[in-house]
């Protein structure tokens, strides 16, 4: 049986954010169709029954996970911008830091559609249709931009014009949005590479295997200043919406309940105050046009 401050979270977790007929999130923070409306009786009902483990908020993420998301490897540290907000969330639903159990799960099989042994994933997931289609996303928790990282002397650091773009061998890791973001925007005239991991893939551009990796921002600041060996993050490019949500099995129900703290969190202020405390960093990386 739920303690009664656990309730009462829940509680005033829906109410806080107007769960009911006004919905769940506003519109301009929605990436997907809420399942349902829940109210605040039927939240503290999903929360009960539609958890893994019952009393428990089961959360995966990928083994290593990197600052600024998660710090010292450790996502149960609440510490990093990914880590503090997985707790801030679960606390909003009633799980206080204890009852918070982490498991692991590879980034490109969380999307994969099928069962998932996690009430939710939080390993900056970006929402897209295609993923979209086979799991189920919360709103989103931060937007983000693909940013250009190379090694210090290759010629795409001085020369990176839109046409000079398209001439470079890029590399990435199989289904990123990275990955697509060289198709669709940069459209190099080599075959972009393609590999199984990021970590191999940052692996081959530090022996000048290829000549760029398409990363997401704040990952590409990670890899420019602690991973690489002269590493330059360039630039990054004007965002395109792409934004980084909870990843869910299809059809869960609890997302509702997830969007509704998430929107609180929105609307307090406490996103934006965790995202300038991990993640400020990043607002000094210049635009460049794709």
């Amino acid at each position: 049986m739920r303690s009664p401050k656990t309730v009462l979270a829940v509680a005033v977790c829906a109410a806080s954010v107007g769960i009911g007929a006004a919905g769940v999130a506003s519109a301009s923070l929605r990436s997907h169709d809420v399942v349902g409306n829940p109210t605040q009786a039927s939240c503290l009902k999903i929360v009960k029954s539609e958890t893994k483990v019952r009393g428990r908020l089961t959360v995966a993420t990928d083994n290593p996970v990197y600052p600024p998301w998660f710090e010292h490897n450790s996502p149960s540290n609440g510490k990093g911008y990914e880590s503090a907000v997985t707790y801030a969330v679960a606390s909003l639903l009633g799980f206080p830091h204890n009852k918070v159990a982490w498991s692991y799960e590879p980034f490109s099989s969380s999307y994969a559609p099928g069962p998932k042994r996690f009430d939710f994933d939080v390993n900056e997931v970006s929402w897209t249709p295609q993923r979209a289609k086979v799991v189920t996303f919360s709103i989103g928790y931060y937007n983000v931009t693909q940013s250009v990282v190379t090694i210090k002397g290759n010629a795409i650091v001085a020369k990176h014009t839109p046409s000079e773009l398209r001439t470079y061998q890029y590399g990435d890791q199989k289904g990123t949005t990275g990955l697509a973001y060289i198709f669709k925007y940069i459209k190099p005239t080599k075959q972009p590479l393609v590999f199984p991991t990021l970590d191999i893939a940052v692996q081959r551009l530090q022996v000048k295997g290829y000549d760029a990796l398409i990363v997401d921002t704040p990952d590409g600041q990670y890899m420019a200043t602690q991973q690489l060996k002269n590493g330059v993050q360039l630039g990054q490019f004007p965002t395109t919406g792409e934004h980084y949500s909870l990843l869910f099995q299809r059809g869960n129900k609890l997302v509702g309940c997830v969007d509704a703290a998430i929107s609180h969190l929105h609307k307090d202020g406490q996103l934006a105050a965790l995202q300038k405390k991990w993640l400020g960093i990043y607002n000094h990386i210049p635009t460049i046009k794709p």
